[in-house]
C-alpha cells in the first residue's frame, strides 16, 4: 500500500508576518505636558485592541484620550495616560512593562507575569481554585457564600464581586486552608457547588436562579465578570431598575447610526468618565462579535467623556436592524452600569488568616450594610479589602453604623472609610476618575 506524504507546514508560519514586523511600542513623556503618550504599532490581529487596553487598565492607568485605528493589516494607536493621581507615568520599571507587555512576544511571560510591585490580572494569586458565581443578589448574601467557604475549609487569596440589575455576579480564587494548594478533589468540589447552589437560590426554584463552576486556570477576572453577566442576560432588565444602577449623574447616552460612506456602524457614548471604563466597553463590543476599525475617545474632565466607535460585525456586516442596535444599546448600558460605584467605601487591610473574609463580611451583615460591589486581594501577608455598601433597603449609610463598624474592627485591622462626593460635578480628589480597588496610602500606613 502507498504510503500517503502530506506536504511539510511550518506550524510557525501563522506568526510569520508579526516576526518580519514585529509591534513597535513607545511611551513619550516629552509631547504633551499632562499626560504620556503611548503608541503602538502592530499587525493587525482579532482581539488585539482588548488586548492593549486590557494591559493598560491593570496597570490602573487612567486613559483621557485616545485615537485608535486598525482598518486593514495593520494597528495604529494612541494612548494619552496619566497614572491615578493624574500625573505623567515616569516610573522606569512601569514604563518597561508597558514596553515589554505590548512589545514582541519573545519575552518570557513568567517574568512579566511575576514583575515585583503589579498585579496584573489573576497571575499573583498562586496555586488555585477559581469558583465562579452568578445569583439573585439580596442583602447579606456575600456573607453566606463566604462563611460556606471557610466551613469547607477552603482560604480565599483573591476575589471580585460585582452586582448589577438585583443579581450578583463572584468569581472567588480559594486554595486549601491547610495546604496552600489547589482543591481539585471532586468530591470536595462537588459538595461546594452544591451548597453554593443551595446558598444562591435561596427560596428560588428557577435554575437561573442560581450558577456555580470551577476552574483550575487562569482568567482575567473582569472580563470573566462581564462575560458572566453577558450570558445572565443582565442586560435585559436595563431601563427597569435604572433608577438603581444609574446615579442621576452617571446615566449614559448611547447611540448607533450608520456610515454610509465608509460602510460602518457608529457607536457613540456620552457619559461621567470613570476608570476602566474604555475596557468595559471595547470587552463588550469584542465578546458580542463585533470588530472595531477606528475610534476616538475624549474626556473634558470628569463629568463628561465621549466615545465613538467605527464597528462591523465580524462576518462584516453592519448594524442594519433596529433590534441588533437596540440589543447593542442595551448591552453596553449594563457594561458600564455593573462597575458604577458612587456609594461608600470601605477599605481595609489586615493580616491575613483563614476566615478574615468571613469575618469581615459577617460584621457588615450584622450592621446592616449590604455589599454592591467588593474586592479582594492578599499581597505577602497582608490582606486586602475593599467594599461598596448601601443600607440594607439600598439607601446611603448612617455615618453612625461606620463608627460602630470602626468600633468593633478597628482594633484588628485598619480602615478607610470614603464618602460619596458631595456634589455629582464635584470630582474626587486626587484622581478623579478612580474607582479601581487601589489602596494608595492605606497598605503603607498599615505596614509602617
Amino acid at each position: 500500500m502507498a504510503k500517503v506524504c502530506w506536504p511539510y507546514f511550518d506550524p510557525e508560519y501563522e506568526n510569520l508576518s508579526t516576526r518580519i514586523n514585529p509591534p513597535r511600542v513607545s511611551v513619550d513623556n516629552t509631547s504633551c505636558n499632562d499626560c504620556t503618550l503611548i503608541k503602538v504599532d502592530s499587525m493587525n490581529k482579532p482581539g488585539i485592541l482588548l488586548e492593549v487596553v486590557q494591559i493598560l487598565t491593570d496597570l490602573d492607568l487612567i486613559i483621557t484620550k485616545a485615537y485608535i485605528s486598525s482598518d486593514g493589516g495593520w494597528f495604529m494607536d494612541i494612548f494619552h495616560v496619566t497614572d491615578q493621581q493624574g500625573k505623567k507615568i515616569m516610573d522606569g520599571k512601569t514604563i518597561d512593562y508597558i514596553e515589554k507587555a505590548l512589545g514582541p512576544k519573545e519575552y518570557n511571560k513568567d517574568e512579566l507575569k511575576a514583575w515585583p510591585g503589579k498585579r496584573v490580572g489573576v497571575h499573583s494569586v498562586g496555586d488555585h481554585t477559581a469558583i465562579e458565581l452568578i445569583g439573585r443578589d439580596r442583602p447579606g448574601l456575600l456573607s453566606e457564600i463566604t462563611a460556606v467557604l471557610a466551613n469547607l475549609h477552603f482560604n480565599v487569596v483573591a476575589a471580585e464581586v460585582w452586582t448589577h440589575n438585583r443579581r450578583i455576579a463572584c468569581v472567588v480564587y480559594v486554595n486549601d486552608d491547610t495546604t496552600c494548594r489547589a482543591v481539585d478533589d471532586p468530591n470536595r468540589l462537588s459538595v461546594t457547588e452544591e451548597q453554593l447552589k443551595n446558598i444562591l437560590r435561596g427560596c428560588e426554584d428557577d435554575e437561573k436562579a442560581a450558577r456555580t463552576s470551577f476552574s483550575m486556570g487562569f482568567t482575567h477576572i473582569d472580563r470573566r465578570l462581564h462575560q458572566m453577566f453577558f450570558a445572565d442576560r443582565d442586560y435585559e432588565g436595563v431601563g427597569v431598575t435604572n433608577e438603581v444602577d444609574y446615579p442621576a449623574s452617571f446615566k449614559p447616552k448611547i447611540t448607533v447610526e450608520r456610515c454610509g460612506e465608509k460602510d460602518y456602524s457608529v457607536v457613540s457614548v456620552w457619559c461621567k468618565d470613570r476608570a476602566k471604563l474604555l475596557f468595559d466597553i471595547v470587552c463588550t463590543l469584542t465578546d458580542m462579535q463585533y470588530v472595531v476599525f477606528h475610534a476616538t475617545i475624549s474626556s473634558d474632565g470628569p463629568m463628561h467623556c465621549r466615545y465613538e466607535y467605527y464597528i462591523r460585525h465580524m462576518d462584516g456586516c453592519t448594524l442594519d436592524t433596529e433590534g441588533e442596535k437596540e440589543r447593542v444599546i442595551k448591552c453596553l448600558e449594563a457594561a458600564i452600569g455593573r462597575r458604577v460605584s458612587e456609594g461608600l467605601s470601605l477599605e481595609l487591610c489586615a493580616k491575613d488568616r483563614v476566615g478574615l473574609l468571613s469575618e469581615v463580611t459577617r460584621v457588615l451583615r450584622e450592621n446592616g450594610l449590604s455589599v454592591t460591589r467588593a474586592g479582594v486581594t492578599t499581597v505577602g501577608e497582608q490582606a486586602m479589602n475593599v467594599f461598596y455598601v448601601r443600607d440594607a433597603s439600598g439607601n446611603p449609610v448612617d455615618m453612625k453604623t461606620i463608627e460602630a463598624l470602626r468600633k468593633e474592627i478597628g482594633h484588628t485591622m485598619m480602615l478607610d472609610v470614603k464618602k460619596p462626593t458631595a456634589s455629582a460635578r464635584e470630582p474626587e480628589a486626587k484622581g478623579w476618575a478612580k474607582t479601581s480597588f487601589f489602596f494608595g496610602n492605606l497598605f503603607e500606613r498599615f505596614l509602617a
